[in-house]
């Protein structure tokens, strides 16, 4: 089951930066592709995979460390450079790396204690670092952050859900 949730969380980097660059109800001109997320807001449209992929990196930095994180990250920018223009791969590259330090903060010394808050907690602060980051990397400007954030939330607490279902049928220890 660890290595699955690894190559899901690998597979979540390519497919967002993808979606961004050709999958929308609008497209914005040398910008990104856009999806509502709720509350008359708009986000590019893999915001619903990147917040999948904030509690993913939750499950493989504890099952499988810190290392094998940071490896997927860039494995799996890797992959995007086959996938989407350089800009959006330099820019998910740089916001997850970054956003695994501030997430790795906030999770690794709640992680031991209370599971539940250490991924709801880990991911907001992540889905905000990481959010900032990319818009400015990737469009210079913080237009889609209350959208991103918005989104992120929405798909990491639908990801926390599964995780905690899957945990009550013993399916996995997360």
């Amino acid at each position: 089951m660890k290595y699955l949730v690894v190559s899901a969380y690998l597979a979540c980097i390519p497919l967002a930066n993808w979606l961004i660059s050709n999958v929308g109800t609008t497209c914005v001109p040398n910008g990104p592709c856009l999806v509502p997320v709720g509350f008359g807001l708009l986000a590019p449209s893999g915001v619903f995979v990147i917040g999948l992929a904030l509690v993913l990196r939750d499950f493989v930095q504890r099952h499988l460390g810190r290392d094998w994180t940071i490896t997927a990250i860039l494995a799996g920018a890797t992959l995007s450079a086959f996938m989407a223009p350089p800009a959006l791969v330099l820019a998910s590259t740089a916001s997850f790396l970054l956003s695994e330090l501030a997430d790795m903060g906030v999770y690794t010394p709640l992680r031991e204690r209370r599971l539940a808050l250490a991924v709801l907690a880990s991911g907001l602060v992540g889905a905000i670092v990481d959010s900032a980051v990319f818009l400015l990397l990737a469009f210079g400007n913080l237009a889609y952050l209350e959208g991103l954030i918005v989104g992120k939330l929405w798909a990491s607490l639908a990801a926390f859900g599964l995780l905690i279902a899957l945990r009550r049928r013993g399916e996995i220890d997360a």
